[in-house]
């Protein structure tokens, strides 16, 4: 584990995208039970590998919002004490099976090599992670903003994406908008 009184290292500056940009072919599947069954197994599976760090971790993301459609990708998201301390997690998840996909600034993803389970790694206190389960909370609990999120996204994979990364950007409108009433609804 990094020694916290020695200098932090300057966090990555650019986006390392490993095995570059992912044509996506990926349909919306009715939510699936197991899904929250799967994170459990990987939730397990992340602490078993990672006893030296102190982490939180949540199920992020649509197959974290029981009755919403998605794409059968698990998301989690996995928050370490410093992201530029990769020796404390990146290697222990590697070893427990993940692959590295994504190394940019603030931000870690490892896979599954199946790709069907994706652990974003973020620091404690990152607003990411906030903003991450204001959505997720909102769409658990707003059947309205449940629905149009999932009619969104069923309209956008009507589409080809050459990246599943454009796929994630097309939703951004729909998203903020749903993010916005949240903060509304959580101040009232």
């Amino acid at each position: 584990m990094s020694d916290s009184n020695k200098p932090r290292p300057p966090d990555t500056q650019t986006v390392e995208l490993v095995g570059g940009p992912e044509a996506i072919d990926v349909e919306l599947q009715s939510y699936d039970p197991q899904w929250p069954v799967i994170y459990a197994e990987h939730r397990q599976r992340i602490v078993d590998a990672l006893t030296d760090v102190a982490v939180t971790i949540e199920h992020i993301g649509s197959t974290s919002v029981d009755g919403l459609a998605a794409k059968p990708i698990i998301d989690i998201v996995v928050m370490v004490p410093d992201i530029t301390a990769e020796e404390d997690y990146l290697d222990p998840l590697l070893a427990a099976g993940y692959v590295l996909r994504v190394r940019e600034p603030a931000h870690r993803l490892v896979r599954t090599p199946a790709r069907d389970v994706h652990v974003h790694l973020l620091e404690h206190g990152d607003p990411a992670v906030d903003e991450y389960l204001l959505l997720r909370d909102h769409l658990r609990s707003n059947a309205d903003d449940r629905a149009l999120y999932e009619s969104t996204k069923r309209s956008l994979l009507t589409k080809r994406w050459a990246d599943m990364n454009d796929y994630a950007d097309a939703k951004t409108t729909v998203i903020l908008a749903i993010k916005a009433r949240a903060r509304a609804a959580h101040d009232a």
